[in-house]
C-alpha cells in the first residue's frame, strides 16, 4: 500500500508543479501534462513499467470526455452537421489511411502492416484537439466545430477498424507468437457468434443505452435525489457512465462512442447540469494521467538509437495529415484562421493510435520492433500538438487580423459631426445608439472591420479606421468637434488618442472608457475630461441586487450603491495624488495603501448608518397615465 500511495504523489506532484507552469508560460495544460510524464519516467525514473497499465484506465477519460461532449449536443444538432461529420470527416480518414498506407508501403512494409499502419495515422488526438479548443474558447468558431465533426467520425471509425485489422494478420508473425490472430481473453457477448446474431447483439447494445436513457436514467436519478446525498448522486453518475462502457465493451463497440451517444440521448435531461458537475472532475483527473502516462512510457532507448527515423516519421505525418487537411479546409470552403485552425488542429496522431497498435501487436499484423517505433511516432506528433497550437496563437491569428485590417486601406470620410465615436464594440455601439436614439449626428471609426460590419447592420453609419492617427482624426472632422468618445479595447491607444486630442485640441471635450482604477488614472493624467470605468456601474447595479437577494429591502440596498458612489468621489483625488506618487504608475505605494484602507473604513460607517423601513403607504405607487 506504501508503494501505491508514493506512486500516487508522484504523479499528483508532477502535475501540480508542471502544470501551471505551463499554463504561466502560455504553453498549455496538455504540453505540462505531456513534459510531467517525461520527467518522472524517462529522465528521472521515478515511475517504470506501472505507466502502461495506468494508461489503459486513464483512457477512460476520454471516455468521460466524449459523455459530457454529447450532452452539449443534441439529436438536432446531429443532424445538422451531418455534411461535415460524414463528408468531411471520412473524406479525412480515407484519404489520410490511403496517404498513410502509400507512404508505409513504399518503405517496405507488406500491404497488410502498411494499411493497418495508415489506419492508425489517419486518427487523431480527441482528447487534445478537444481540451485545447475548451481551454482556448475556439471549440464554437467556425474551424472548431468543422474539427469536432472529424474527430467524432474517427472516433466512430475505430469500430470498422478493429474488426478489419485481425484480418489482416501475418502468417509469419502468428508463427513467431505461436498465438492465434484474434485471440482475445476478455469477456465478450459476441465471441463465436455468426454475423447476423453479432449484428443484433450490437443492435440490441445500442437500444438498451437509447431507450434506457430516455425512460429509466429519470426514475433512477429522482429516486438517488430524494436520498439528498450529494455522494451517492456522483456514484449514480459514475455508475451510468462505467456502465454504458462495459456494455460497450461486451459487444465489442468503442466505449467513447457509446458514452457519448448517451450523453446526446441525455442531452435534453433536467439532470443534466448536475451530471456534469461531478463527472467533470474525474474527466479532467484521469485526462491529465493519461497525458502523463504518454510522457512517462517514452522508451529513450528506442528514441536514442532510431531517434533520426522517429523524427522524420513525426514531421511527416504532421505534413501529410496537414498538407491533406489543408485542401479539405478548401474543399469545405473553411476560410482564413479557422482554416488554420481545422489543419494545424487536427495534424498529430492520436491516443487511439496507442491502442490499435498494442491491438495490431497482439493479432500479428505490425512487428513488435516497429510497433515500438510507431509508438514514439505516435507520441511526438501528439507532443508537437500543443506546439502547432502556440503556432497558430502567435502567427497565424496575429498575422491573419493584421493583414485583413492592414491590407484595406481607412474608408474615405465623407461626413462630420459633432461627436465622434472611436470603438464600436460592446461598450461604444451603447453610446452611439443612445446618440442617434436623440438626433445627435455623430462620426463612428473602428479599426476591427467585423465591428464595423456589426454596426452598419443595424444602420449606424461607420468608418474602418485607426482612430489613433492624426490625419484620419482631422478628415473626421476633430478641429470643429465638441465631443470625442474613446471606447476602444486598447489601453496604450487610448492614452494616445486622448493626450494628442487635448494636446492639439484642448477645446474638445473627451470622453474616455477605462479598463480598471490604473487605466483611469492614466486617462486623467492624458487629459480626459471624464472617464468611466467599463465594469464599474454594472457592478454595483450587481451589488445592490446581491444585497437584496440576502434579504436587504431594496430601497436599502439602492441607498447603500449611492452612499458607496457618493464615498468613492469624496476619496478620487486623494487616492489620484497618491497614485501619481507611485514610481510604476500602477501599484500600491505606503500612502496610496493607507488611503484605500481609509476609504474601506469610510465605506463601512456609511453602511452602517441607521435606516427605517419605509412604511407601505409612504412607498410611491406607479400607476399608468390616463389615455385622453
Amino acid at each position: 500500500m506504501t508503494a501505491y500511495f508514493i506512486q500516487a504523489f508522484i504523479y499528483l506532484a508532477a502535475a501540480v508543479i508542471a502544470v501551471p507552469l505551463a499554463k504561466r508560460l502560455g504553453l498549455g495544460s496538455v504540453l505540462g501534462y505531456l513534459v510531467a510524464g517525461v520527467v518522472i519516467g524517462p529522465i528521472t525514473g521515478l515511475v517504470g513499467q506501472e505507466a502502461t497499465t495506468i494508461q489503459h484506465f486513464a483512457e477512460f477519460g476520454v471516455v468521460m470526455m466524449l459523455f459530457l461532449v454529447g450532452m452539449e449536443l443534441d439529436p438536432k444538432a446531429l443532424w445538422a452537421m451531418r455534411v461535415r461529420l460524414v463528408g468531411l470527416g471520412g473524406l479525412q480518414v480515407v484519404l489520410t489511411a490511403a496517404a498513410g498506407t502509400a507512404v508505409a508501403w513504399w518503405l517496405g512494409l507488406q500491404w497488410q502492416t502498411a494499411l493497418t499502419v495508415g489506419l492508425i495515422f489517419a486518427l487523431s488526438s480527441t482528447a487534445i484537439v478537444l481540451q485545447t479548443l475548451n481551454e482556448k474558447g475556439l471549440a464554437k468558431t467556425e474551424g472548431g466545430r468543422s474539427a469536432f465533426s472529424v474527430l467524432l467520425f474517427q472516433d466512430i471509425a475505430v469500430i470498422p477498424m478493429l474488426a478489419l485489422i485481425p484480418l489482416l494478420a501475418l502468417p509469419e508473425l502468428m508463427a513467431a507468437s505461436g498465438t492465434e490472430a484474434g485471440h482475445d481473453s476478455g469477456l465478450s457477448l459476441v465471441a463465436h457468434l455468426p454475423a447476423w446474431a453479432h449484428g443484433l447483439v450490437v443492435i440490441g447494445a445500442i437500444a438498451v443505452v437509447i431507450v434506457g436513457g430516455f425512460y429509466l436514467s429519470r426514475p433512477m436519478f429522482r429516486y438517488v435525489v430524494q436520498s439528498g446525498l450529494r455522494e451517492v448522486f456522483t456514484a449514480m453518475a459514475l455508475m451510468l457512465v462505467i456502465g454504458i462502457a462495459a456494455l460497450m465493451s461486451l459487444v465489442n463497440l468503442s466505449p467513447a462512442l457509446g458514452a457519448f451517444l448517451a450523453g446526446v440521448v441525455l442531452a435534453n435531461s433536467e439532470f443534466r447540469h448536475e451530471l456534469e458537475a461531478n463527472i467533470e472532475p474525474f474527466k479532467g483527473l484521469l485526462l491529465g494521467l493519461f497525458f502523463i502516462t504518454v510522457g512517462a512510457g517514452i522508451n529513450f532507448d528506442v528514441l536514442v538509437a532510431e531517434w533520426g527515423t522517429i523524427v522524420s516519421l513525426g514531421v511527416a505525418v504532421i505534413v501529410v495529415k496537414a498538407l491533406i487537411l489543408l485542401a479539405l479546409a478548401l474543399l469545405f470552403r473553411i476560410h482564413g484562421s479557422n482554416g488554420w485552425l481545422f489543419t494545424l488542429g487536427l495534424a498529430q496522431a492520436g491516443e487511439f493510435g496507442f491502442v490499435l497498435l498494442t491491438y495490431s501487436v497482439q493479432n500479428a499484423v505490425i512487428p513488435v520492433d516497429i510497433s515500438q517505433v510507431l509508438s514514439l511516432v505516435v507520441a511526438l506528433s501528439m507532443f508537437l500538438t500543443p506546439v502547432l497550437f502556440i503556432v497558430y496563437d502567435r502567427v497565424v491569428l496575429p498575422r491573419y487580423r493584421r493583414s485583413k485590417n492592414d491590407e484595406r486601406q481607412a474608408d474615405t470620410i465623407d461626413e462630420r459631426a459633432p461627436v465622434i465615436v472611436a470603438g464600436v464594440g460592446r461598450f461604444g455601439q451603447i453610446v452611439c445608439r443612445l446618440l442617434r436614439a436623440n438626433n445627435i449626428p455623430i462620426v463612428v471609426l473602428d479599426h476591427e472591420i467585423e465591428q464595423i460590419e456589426n454596426v452598419r447592420r443595424i444602420n449606424i453609419k461607420s468608418f474602418f479606421g485607426d482612430a489613433s492617427r492624426p490625419e484620419l482624426l482631422e478628415t473626421a472632422g476633430i478641429e470643429e468637434a465638441r465631443l470625442l468618445v474613446v471606447a476602444i479595447d486598447d489601453r496604450d491607444r487610448t492614452v494616445r488618442i486622448v493626450e494628442h486630442v487635448k494636446k492639439f485640441y484642448p477645446g474638445v471635450w473627451v470622453l474616455a472608457r477605462a479598463f480598471d482604477r490604473g487605466h483611469s488614472y492614466q486617462l486623467r493624467v492624458a487629459g480626459a475630461d471624464d472617464v468611466v470605468s467599463e465594469t464599474y456601474h454594472s457592478a454595483l447595479e450587481l451589488g445592490g441586487h446581491a444585497l437584496t437577494a440576502m434579504g436587504v429591502h431594496p430601497l436599502r440596498a439602492k441607498q447603500m450603491t449611492w452612499a458607496f458612489v457618493e464615498n468613492e468621489e469624496a476619496h478620487e483625488d486623494e487616492l489620484f495624488e497618491a497614485w501619481q506618487e507611485i514610481e510604476e504608475g500602477i501599484g500600491f505605494s505606503p500612502r496610496y495603501g493607507e488611503l484605500f484602507m481609509k476609504l474601506e473604513e469610510a465605506l463601512n460607517s456609511a453602511m452602517q448608518k441607521d435606516w427605517e423601513e419605509p412604511k407601505k403607504e409612504d412607498v410611491p405607487i406607479w400607476t399608468p397615465p390616463v389615455e385622453h
